[in-house]
């Protein structure tokens, strides 16, 4: 009897992505995913803040600054796996194999743990190296390589933190991921002021406070695909790679990271170019921006993320009309909340920048950083949408391009030509141009796919 409400329980998580009016649907989905982000963005905001306030010292904002592109190229490596998985079960769940997802599941666990290990590795063997390319000075360096010696065997468990989280969504549990992301940003929020401020443990005690929080939220996530009352369980015999299977699953999940890995590459020639025109106290402005908008970057990605298993189930049906509505409501909710984040940083600029920072210099470079990087900032919740809508229907070649556009294609090579004119804030400006460039190429790209999927809409629904 059990065995039998369990596998009707999950039909039902499963049918309602076919059948549930679409705004209904989406704020279900998106609702404990924004909620679960924004939360972790808060984690990093009050690490910054703690950190900051904490310690005092400008060097070790600097410092701070410096480890970002490492967490991110980390985070990148992660999401390679994690994003395709959940999205090729999205679209398995849509076919109704099973099987299959099953077997992504499996493969893509092994696949997390080898890279994770490999890259955790090379950090600890090339750290300082690293940190230089990224731009650490002499002064910085000590608290970045401090702070990421305690970090670095984290990192795996930071991977299958939020890269499973993103499978437990996508197979039917907005809701629980939404409380992975609440269980970790509670811990770190209590640890981390009281390892710094109580214990007086410094930079590293920050670093222990994420280990300890990670740990805990991994064991958490992976433990639900062992519960047999779940949509998808681990199976013995699905954990041998399969060429087939990772194929797939690292060119969907390509997209997203290569977002993050660009974002580390341009974070490497930024913070090399922000050292020489505007030394450490432009690189710490770099943290307030950074931080600043992640927050609604990350409300964003929880969009997308409530997005994602809709799409793929709808598109893996054959269901076009509900997959144009789902991404014309996300991509609309997206764009509101990147003119509010512009809004906020036009009226409040010095206080954002208060926040992270005592130093009255590094207040005033994080001030001019905010007033110029954040004027076309609105533009970016729409373009996130659209590259994520591509990925999430399996067009992972569409998805990789656009992904490259910003941070690639327009923002390197303006980073490399605008200071040479125009100091520092040709850095600063290379942002506004690039979120301009980069949402009219997306919008054309958008554009034309959404015709071709009307166009053949007729054809879908008379089979």
């Amino acid at each position: 009897m059990n065995k039998n409400n369990d596998a009707a329980a999950q039909d039902a998580r499963l049918t309602e992505l076919s059948t549930t009016p679409i705004g209904r649907l989406l704020w279900k989905y998106s609702l404990p995913a924004v909620i679960g982000t924004v939360v972790t963005a808060l984690y990093n905001l009050i690490d910054s803040i703690v950190i900051g306030h904490a310690i005092g010292d400008p060097d070790v904002i600097a410092g701070i600054a410096v480890t970002f592109p490492v967490m991110t190229l980390s985070g990148a490596l992660g999401m390679l796996i994690g994003a395709g998985a959940a999205t090729r079960i999205s679209i398995a769940f849509g076919q109704k194999d099973k099987p299959r997802a099953e077997m992504i599941l499996g493969n893509s666990v092994v696949m997390t743990v080898i890279i994770g290990l490999s890259y955790m590795t090379c950090f600890y063997f090339w750290l300082d190296p690293i940190l230089r390319l990224f731009g650490a000075s002499d002064a910085s360096i000590v608290y970045a390589r401090e702070f990421m010696r305690w970090i670095i065997p984290g990192m795996v468990l930071i991977n299958l933190t939020f890269s499973y989280n993103n499978v437990m969504r996508a197979t039917g549990y907005p809701r629980k991921a939404m409380y992975t992301n609440m269980l970790g940003a509670a811990l770190n929020a209590i640890l981390a002021p009281l390892f710094l401020f109580g214990f007086g443990w410094g930079i590293w005690g920050a670093a222990l406070a994420t280990d300890i929080s990670m740990t805990i939220t991994a064991i958490w996530v992976m433990s639900h695909f062992f519960l047999k009352s779940s949509s998808l369980t681990f199976r013995r015999g699905t954990y041998r790679l399969k060429w087939r299977i990772v194929k797939s699953v690292l060119m969907i999940g390509m997209a997203p990271f290569l977002i993050n890995l660009a974002s580390a590459g341009i974070n490497a020639i930024m913070n090399g170019s922000l050292l020489e025109y505007g030394g450490d106290n432009a690189i710490a402005a770099i943290v307030a921006f950074n931080r600043y908008v992640t927050i609604f970057v990350f409300i964003v990605m929880g969009i997308c993320q409530g997005m994602q298993p809709i799409l793929g189930y709808n598109y893996g049906s054959g269901r076009f009309n509900r997959l144009i509505r789902t991404w014309m409501i996300a991509a609309c909710a997206a764009l509101t909340v990147t003119i509010v984040g512009s809004i906020v940083a036009a009226l409040f600029t010095r206080q954002i920048a208060c926040l992270f920072m005592q130093d009255e210099a590094q207040i005033l470079s994080a001030v001019n950083c905010l007033h110029i990087t954040t004027i076309s900032f609105w533009l970016v919740g729409f373009q996130i949408v659209c590259t994520n809508f591509f990925q999430s229907i399996g067009m992972a070649g569409k998805a990789i391009f656009l992904s490259l556009t910003r941070q690639v294609i327009f923002m390197v090579p303006l980073i490399m030509i605008l200071p040479g004119h125009f100091g520092l804030n040709g850095i600063w400006t290379a942002f506004p141009i690039s979120d301009t460039l980069a949402t009219l190429v997306t919008g054309t790209m958008i554009w034309w796919q959404i015709r071709r999927i009307k166009a053949s809409m007729p054809t879908a629904a008379a089979a």
